[in-house]
């Protein structure tokens, strides 16, 4: 007898099979009962005349562990139009306590703490379970788009010497006497390894010290980051990252259609070439369309990304938008400046249903404009005398992105809090589970 997943189960119609996972749920309808096994793919119903049947499952509560043997059967009104006939079921795991939240409601009606606190328990919910293999995927689709452009994939450290953009934003650790710190994000070295390989990626956490408690916030997430070298400038990286953003929406399309579907979402469409709006025109629009004067200020607020989301979307029909040349007082160091305005920067954030996604840009690549740009930020060498050396030996014009995983998520699921598109989140108040 072949023991399959549920993911299987369409392709083994009139088969004997058999699967284990969790007792989802039982219903009694009449002289009919259903019983609801759910594995790491999804659920399939049992469906028996037989109570003598269910008598394996008598002393057990939802979420004991199952074996369910039988003959998987096409059922047009059945769940995926299959359903198990003629089960056996047998007892791997009992369990007799009800679960923190009921698991076989379509919806889950808990409150976020409650989520978040029993989160081990609940991330099994098919809702919850399929917003994490949507991650999965996004990973994937990113890390498959980036290897066919010949990028090497790479790993690099999270425990440093030296803050990447501010001391202040860091945590600080006790390296054997030394003071180190969790890195901000892999900037430094992904430059560096520009270098070697010429175009690289990097899939890891990253880790910000930033005392802030909003639903857009956390303090570790996971950075999809990008660096390659021979741009022309900022727009080169654009165009790259154009062509990652429909990679990935493109392997959820081909391969997570049970996890869109389940969770209603709307993949968005990449046009061939996303419009884009230099900082300074877009606060303009801003004065001009709303009446708040925000001309002026070093960066964009919340609302001011929400109203630059609607009138990409009217204009353009697009829900993305581009904008570019941020003021450099609002850019790290290592930020290449707009050579026909050096006030500001040949840098990007890219906008997602209004609200800000990926931050990039062109970096500098010459030894003396870094030892310029530390002088000009106040900044001593001394703490940077490793990164520095791959510029003292000839690098190339390149640039680079991070995409946040866990804000595209919840950008394209329409969800309400970060949290609700993290694993097992950490905030100012939250270090378990």
């Amino acid at each position: 007898m072949e023991k399959i997943r549920t993911i299987e189960a369409q392709t083994h119609v009139g088969q004997h099979v058999r699967l284990q996972g969790w007792l989802h749920n039982v219903r009694r309808m009449g002289g009919i009962s259903f019983v609801v096994l759910r594995d790491g793919w999804g659920t399939i119903q049992a469906v028996t005349e037989n109570e003598n049947d269910l008598a394996p499952l008598a002393d057990c509560g939802l979420e004991s562990v199952i074996s369910m043997e039988g003959v998987v059967t096409a059922v047009s009104q059945a769940p995926n139009g299959i359903e198990i006939h003629q089960p056996q079921f047998s007892v791997i795991t009992p369990i007799n306590e009800h679960p923190p939240i009921p698991l076989n409601k379509r919806q889950i009606k808990a409150g976020l703490p409650t989520q978040l606190d029993h989160a081990v328990v609940v991330n099994r919910h098919p809702q919850r379970q399929a917003v994490f293999r949507l991650a999965a995927g996004v990973m994937a689709g990113f890390r498959a788009t980036l290897n066919d452009m010949q990028f090497t994939e790479v790993q690099t450290p999270k425990i440093v010497a030296s803050a990447t953009e501010s001391g202040s934003n860091v945590f600080k650790l006790d390296y054997f006497g030394r003071d180190a710190f969790l890195a901000q994000s892999p900037q430094f070295y992904k430059q560096i390894m520009v270098g070697v390989f010429e175009r690289v990626f990097e899939v890891g956490p990253v880790f910000r010290a930033e005392p802030h408690d909003t639903s857009r916030h956390v303090n570790e997430y996971v950075s999809l980051d990008v660096e390659f070298g021979f741009i022309d400038n900022h727009f080169t990286v654009m165009a790259l990252l154009r062509e990652v953003i429909a990679g990935i929406f493109a392997n959820l399309q081909a391969n997570y259609q049970t996890e869109l579907e389940l969770l209603q979402v709307n993949l968005p469409m990449v046009p061939q070439e996303i419009p884009h709006i230099h900082f300074a025109a877009a606060q303009e629009l801003i004065w001009q369309l709303h009446g708040e004067d925000v001309r002026g200020e070093p960066d964009l607020s919340p609302q001011d990304e929400r109203w630059l989301g609607a009138w990409a979307q009217q204009e353009h029909g697009s829900d993305f938008l581009f904008v570019t040349g941020y003021p450099m007082g609002k850019r790290p160091f290592y930020t290449h400046a707009d050579p026909q305005n050096p006030a500001y920067s040949n840098s990007f954030d890219l906008l997602f249903r209004g609200t800000e996604l990926v931050t990039g840009g062109q970096r500098l690549h010459l030894y003396p404009d870094y030892l310029a740009a530390l002088a000009q930020a106040g900044l001593p060498e001394e703490p940077f005398e490793t990164y520095l050396e791959a510029f003292r030996y000839g690098m190339p014009p390149h640039g680079g992105f991070a995409i946040g995983l866990e804000r595209l998520l919840m950008q394209l699921l329409g969800l309400s809090n970060l949290r609700l598109a993290t694993l097992f989140p950490r905030d100012m108040t939250r270090l378990t589970p």
